[in-house]
């Protein structure tokens, strides 16, 4: 590969953390909440792998903090085809937060790449960055690949890599592409607990065992499950539930009202925080305390993806994590997967790790 095309969606993930499931229309939202950027830093990460292992290599990239800044941190010398702030006196912001970026200007860089001949565009956000690149490539009817580093509160489409540094190491030198699904769903749909995905386009993709799968739907009775866990419940114990049906299924059999897309906070029969952001877990969480999740379906992630809220710090102050998934739901998984913007804590979490499948039933599944 002689050619890459680097575009940053700077304000991707921002509103995971502060509990706003999305950052589609939520930015200043985000912003008053006190939510950090996310996807500079993930692409800096991925950059660094890159400019180490790929050699010869021209980066086009968009001004600032849509690629400029993090190709410069990581050690690349890039050519900026594209500046949203052309027209500005004072240029692009030095906040990556307080950027002011569209999907239009990611269409416009992509669009610009294109045009230099890329070999392979490379983008940075969630599944809504995915579709404005796809787009562009389909109406272009453009061959060029795509991959994403995955930075967004949601990211159900199939053409991310696990994480930033298996982005850059792909990135860096591929032998064969493969077509894969762009999906994404519908935002204020998924704050109110429903989730809406729609196929948006079809891409293609590099071949690589780190590109991570499409979310799968999973079938499969979680009663006996939830049953079970309910029924070793421990006084004085504070739980964390995070998102999802399975969980959730937990929260029922607790007599919770629990939010589908958000995590609670329940001891001793009290809900004390109800779709909570990462600050307001970090006030309520007393010792001892279990973070229980469930895998996404079909990629296998369990902290990194749409529960952001549940970050480092959260995952610290637990003593234990309990992971809960129906027999059917793990059949479909390979491993179990962290992507928690900490390489020391995803390295801790590595290992086998036990999961619940039914009322006295376990697995031991390995987190990868």
């Amino acid at each position: 590969m002689d050619t890459i095309g680097v575009v940053v969606n700077p304000i991707a993930g921002m509103g995971g953390r502060v509990g706003l499931k999305g950052t589609d229309g939520k930015v200043a939202e985000a912003r008053q909440r006190g939510a950090t950027t996310r996807a500079p830093e993930r692409a800096r990460r991925a950059l660094e792998v890159l400019s180490r292992e790929a050699d010869d290599l021209t980066v086009y990239t968009a001004a600032g903090p849509m690629g400029e800044d993090a190709a410069r941190d990581a050690g690349l010398d890039p050519e900026v085809v594209y500046d949203p702030w052309n027209d500005s006196t004072e240029g692009p912001p030095a906040d990556p937060g307080e950027a002011e970026t569209t999907a239009g200007d990611t269409r416009a860089a992509v669009r610009v790449f294109l045009e230099r001949g890329v070999d392979l565009v490379l983008f940075v956000g969630g599944d809504g960055t995915a579709v404005d690149v796809a787009e562009v490539l389909e109406e272009r009817s453009n061959e060029t690949p795509m991959l994403g580093v995955p930075a967004g509160v949601k990211i159900y489409s199939s053409v991310f890599a696990v994480t930033p540094r298996d982005a850059g190491r792909i990135a860096a030198g591929f032998d064969a592409v493969e077509p894969r699904e762009v999906n994404d769903i519908d935002e204020a749909a998924y704050r109110e607990g429903e989730v809406r995905s729609e196929l948006r386009a079809v891409v293609p993709v590099p071949v690589a065992p780190d590109v991570q799968s499409g979310k799968q739907v999973s079938s499969g009775s979680t009663e006996s499950l939830a049953a079970g866990f309910a029924r070793e419940i421990e006084d004085g114990r504070t739980y964390v539930f995070g998102p999802g049906g399975t969980v959730g299924a937990i929260e029922a059999e607790l007599g919770i009202d629990a939010s589908p897309l958000g995590v609670d906070v329940w001891r001793d029969g009290e809900v004390l925080a109800r779709d909570a952001a990462e600050a307001e877990l970090l006030e309520v969480l007393e010792d001892p305390a279990t973070i229980v999740v469930s895998p996404i379906g079909g990629q296998g992630f369990v902290f990194g993806r749409g529960n952001h809220q549940l970050s480092p710090a959260v995952i610290e102050r637990a003593d234990e994590i309990a992971v809960v998934a129906a027999g059917e739901k793990l059949d479909a998984i390979d491993a179990l997967r962290v992507d928690t913007d900490d390489d020391e804590l995803d390295e801790e979490l590595r290992g086998w790790m036990k999961v619940r499948t039914g009322r006295f039933t376990t697995r031991l599944v390995k987190v990868v």
